[in-house]
């Protein structure tokens, strides 16, 4: 795709720092650079070879010098836009970065729209829809074993694995549609007697995928992690636990917490965001209600539930209301304040906390939190594809996408065992290639690569 206009952004964070850099890309970058820059060399930018940095000043076209500035210049199509591009190496100051912008603007460069540049890279081939959102997780990135996640897709992991289920796909397509087209060449036994036990096995490697979805989104985002339990438990003081900080308020006074308190804690790599919540009773003063229905709304939208109860007083009435809010949650039982005592009886864990993880700790007292941050890091990775190294989704898109695919796989199997006609194979077996081209960013409606792109800042 050839595009007629030249953009032009600041890439680095607003500020003042040692160096700010300005981004130019399109056909008439150098043209539209040399008409502002000055090289010490005294060397036109139309003379300089791709991939150098000169050294310069960026002067006014009114002739004023602006500032010292360092220029790499980087011509395509071996760029990340597949256009030129150039980067002027300002001072990172705020004022010397937008006169340069303005003097760009001026000889003939447009203000970049939020994200353009990725998505020129998009359109033109250099990289594709998984490796866009590999981008935006990279700079996201909370944990290093998110970073790594994200590295791995934008080196374009997930994306070689998608084309080798295509391929996979387009091999059985092909056959079919030369069986339909030359029905003389039909052997005796049917055609799919050929291929069945490569989509059984195709659909076996799609689901394996799948299970990543839910982990690699966790990794990517953060493990929602609601705190939960009745007033006074020491919901607070688990989370400043688990922080090392006096994140939250801790008082005796129930109701002390009348707002959900958000922190994240890096567990091995793994990134937490801890919802610390106000405790669920009923109340009459109207801010803890507000509170309290946030707290319900925060374990909706939890992938993980602790749920706090006192072993000194043991399981109460208003536990057991709470326990019966949070049923269909994955649950871990955090029993607190072990150092005052444990009046949970064997019989009571077996009646009512038999589906969770049951952990014991004092939070007052530091003991017990390093075996909760085991269990809450093998919630999310045991039993799951290695995240390090392996091939994983990472958000809500790419699984619906597979889950589609998977579908339309799924009928292919069943129309194969009534006996159904080859051409009405064809069908599921053309919409699951391109469910899965979808992954990738193959046949994108233009809305959503315009909600996408305007996730990312104008610089990038």
């Amino acid at each position: 795709m050839i595009f007629d206009d030249t953009i032009a952004a600041i890439s680095t964070p607003i500020g003042i720092g040692g160096i700010g850099i300005i981004r130019v890309s399109g056909n008439d970058t150098i043209p539209i650079v040399n008409k502002i820059f000055r090289a010490g060399s005294k060397k036109s930018l139309l003379d300089t070879a791709s991939h150098t940095i000169t050294y310069g000043h960026i002067v006014s076209l009114e002739g004023n010098v602006l500032d010292e500035v360092l220029v790499m210049l980087m011509k395509g199509p071996k760029t990340f836009t597949r256009e030129d591009v150039i980067e002027i190496n300002c001072h990172g100051g705020p004022v010397p970065l937008n006169c340069v912008l303005m003097e760009l603007i001026k000889a003939g460069a447009r203000l970049a729209d939020q994200g353009e540049f990725t998505k020129r890279a998009f359109l033109n081939g250099r990289i594709d829809l998984a490796q866009v959102e590999a981008i935006m997780d990279i700079i996201e990135s909370k944990t290093e074993l998110s970073l790594s996640q994200a590295v791995g897709q934008l080196e374009g992991k997930l994306s070689k694995q998608i084309k080798i289920y295509q391929d996979m796909l387009i091999q059985i397509i092909a056959r079919i549609e030369v069986s339909i087209d030359y029905p003389e060449y039909d052997m005796d036994e049917p055609i799919t007697s050929d291929f069945e036990e490569e989509l059984k096995e195709l659909l076996d490697k799609l689901r394996i995928l799948l299970k990543t979805a839910d982990t690699g989104k966790m990794i990517r985002e953060g493990v929602k992690t609601a705190i939960v339990g009745r007033p006074n438990v020491g919901k607070s003081s688990l989370l400043n636990a688990l922080l090392e900080e006096n994140k939250a308020i801790v008082t005796d006074i129930p109701g002390t917490t009348r707002d959900v308190v958000e922190a994240y804690l890096n567990i091995e790599g793994v990134p937490f965001l801890l919802l610390d919540t106000a405790g669920i009773r009923e109340t009459e003063d109207i801010v803890e209600k507000i509170g309290v229905e946030k707290s319900k709304t925060s374990i909706e939208e939890a992938d993980l539930v602790l749920v706090l109860i006192d072993s000194n007083e043991g399981v109460t009435e208003k536990d057991l209301e709470i326990l019966r809010q949070v049923k269909d949650k994955k649950l871990f039982f955090v029993l607190n304040k072990t150092d005052l005592g444990n009046h949970i009886s064997q019989e009571i864990i077996n009646k009512y906390l038999l589906e969770g993880e049951i952990v014991y700790i004092s939070a007052k007292k530091q003991k017990g939190l390093d075996a909760l941050k085991v269990a809450m890091k093998n919630f999310v990775v045991k039993g799951q594809v290695s995240i390090a190294g392996g091939v994983t989704l990472s958000n809500r898109r790419q699984k619906e996408s597979l889950l589609h695919a998977i579908t339309s796989l799924d009928k292919v199997i069943e129309a194969i065992e009534l006996g159904l006609p080859e051409d009405c194979l064809a069908i599921d077996l053309h919409d699951a290639y391109g469910h899965l081209g979808m992954i990738v960013g193959e046949a994108l409606k233009d809305e959503i690569i315009n909600e996408l792109f305007g996730r990312f800042c104008l610089g990038k």
